[in-house]
């Protein structure tokens, strides 16, 4: 089902009401995985990181991983979760080539934390709250690479490669309830969710949660009830997408197919889905019926997991600043009002202007180079701004050109550029292109002269006490030298010139 045969958006919302439930992978970064000693650091030859506990060979036994234990509750402490007193590991039994136990490791039935909730902030201000109905420890899979085909998938492909390297590594699964009454924001809502949840787990420092590597995964999934109707509908699963902004466009495209199926008197499958960044739209994975069977039980060779109370407390106290104290705090050191903050939160900015300030630009300068020229370009490229390939010391230094009068704003502009185009830091780009502020009498006085000479109207007005019309003369020296000059010297040396010639 394409993009262009749906329903409108705004036509499904008329007739359908969504129910979401958000399921979020984090990749922890401890040194080793998860039941064994294996290291987890990324970028090593395939299958080079593996043991016989991962690989799962007879005999080979687990051993849990005492700071992956600590993350998990460190995580649901911060998602105002319950901690369980006493909880246990379970096997999740399927077969599938990554999985070379024949089994997950993970909790079912009794997770180490859950009944929590993260308040989240809309665009618009707007406090939304997800409740969370569990967060629970288990291992990652595999990597399979299917080889051959057109899509990266396994359809088409001639054979595919495993690597084992990524089997083991500790994950943290946080699942929401069901997100009900966001109406025709849903997919806003998913979307700052993930956003939060992202920005939390790295203020906890328990994993970079960069979703370009894997290292944080969303599987949307998503039903549509008639407005009105309290019964859930039948929902799809969209698995493992991978940006804030997919999230939202996934959330978004299966409302309208959802509401498409429907609307013809179709019935939705319970299926898994792929997300395709290309045109935003999903297509069918396998079907997942309700009576699907793991067989659940619990793991016989790890022993149960029971936080110390005096423990969990212990971490409790020791969270760090979380990011919505955070947020607040930084809004009140930057004098922003509500609006301005949330202009910041909406671009996703408050992290490099906050770095930017480290680096030695004052508040205003950095939140307006990020807002607006970077912006600008993140915008056109449709790409988000943290993507763009500069970095906050670089922009600290532009701002420092400028404090220095070595750059105008205009000329600021074309350092930017320069460093996006990869030219090097913002001092080579200036040399590169020539781009410094002239400012020596000797460099800016013929261009004065010939622009009082082509003026002589406006020489006069000025002459005659009329200074705000000296504006129009700076401009033509400033349009003379392509920018480059330096507009206050520029306009001390008309007055000057202008006054000499009136003695």
């Amino acid at each position: 089902m394409s993009v262009m045969n749906l329903v409108s958006y705004d036509d499904a919302l008329a007739s359908y009401d969504p129910v979401m439930g958000l399921e979020v992978h984090v990749e922890l970064g401890t040194k080793t995985k998860m039941f064994c000693g294996c290291s987890t650091e990324l970028g090593a030859e395939p299958n080079s990181q593996t043991c016989p506990t991962c690989l799962g060979l007879p005999g080979s036994l687990p051993v849990v991983n005492a700071v992956g234990v600590e993350s998990a509750v460190r995580i649901g402490l911060a998602l105002n979760c319950e901690i369980a007193q006493w909880c246990r590991f379970a096997r999740k039994n399927y077969f599938y080539p990554d999985m070379p136990k024949n089994f997950q490791t993970s909790q079912y039935d009794e997770p180490i934390a859950f009944n929590g909730y993260l308040d989240v902030r809309l665009e618009d201000g707007e406090t939304f709250r997800v409740e969370i109905e569990r967060a629970h420890m288990e291992e990652d899979t595999g990597k399979s690479s299917h080889v051959g085909g057109a899509t990266g998938r396994i359809h088409g492909a001639t054979h595919s490669l495993l690597d084992y390297n990524r089997a083991g590594i500790p994950l943290i699964e946080i699942v929401t309830k069901p997100i009900e009454g966001a109406g025709k924001r849903a997919p806003e809502v998913a979307k700052a969710y993930v956003a939060e949840l992202r920005e939390l787990i790295k203020a906890l420092g328990v994993s970079e949660a960069r979703m370009d590597k894997g290292q944080m995964r969303c599987d949307v999934n998503l039903s549509l009830r008639p407005n009105g109707t309290e019964t859930f509908g039948t929902r799809s699963e969209t698995k493992n997408v991978n940006s804030l902004r997919s999230v939202e466009r996934a959330a978004r495209f299966e409302i309208m197919r959802h509401a498409t199926v429907l609307t013809d008197g179709g019935t939705i499958v319970q299926e898994t889905r792929h997300f395709h960044e290309e045109d935003g739209s999903t297509t069918s994975g396998r079907i997942k019926d309700n009576a699907e069977d793991y067989r659940y039980f619990p793991e016989p060779d790890l022993v149960p997991i029971a936080p110390a109370r005096e423990w969990v407390e212990q971490l409790r106290a020791e969270l760090p600043e979380l990011p919505r104290v955070r947020r607040a705090r930084l809004q009140a050191e930057w004098g922003l009002s509500d609006l301005d903050m949330q202009s910041v939160l909406n671009a996703g900015a408050v992290e490099l202007i906050e770095q930017t300030i480290a680096a030695g630009a004052p508040a205003d300068q950095a939140r307006k180079w990020w807002l607006g020229e970077l912006a600008r370009r993140a915008n056109e490229s449709g790409t988000e701004l943290a993507e763009q390939p500069i970095t906050p010391v670089q922009v600290a230094r532009v701002c420092a050109l400028v404090a220095e009068g070595k750059l105008n704003d205009k000329l600021a502009r074309q350092v930017i550029e320069g460093v996006l185009a990869g030219e090097g830091e913002p001092d080579e780009v200036v040399a590169g292109r020539g781009l410094a502020v002239v400012s020596d009498d000797s460099a800016l006085g013929a261009a004065v002269d010939q622009v009082i000479t082509d003026n002589p109207d406006v020489a006069e007005k000025i002459r005659g006490g009329k200074v705000q019309a000296v504006g129009a003369l700076v401009g033509a020296v400033m349009k003379a030298t392509r920018g480059q000059a330096d507009a206050a010297r520029v306009k001390d040396l008309i007055l000057e010139r202008l006054a000499a010639e009136g003695q």
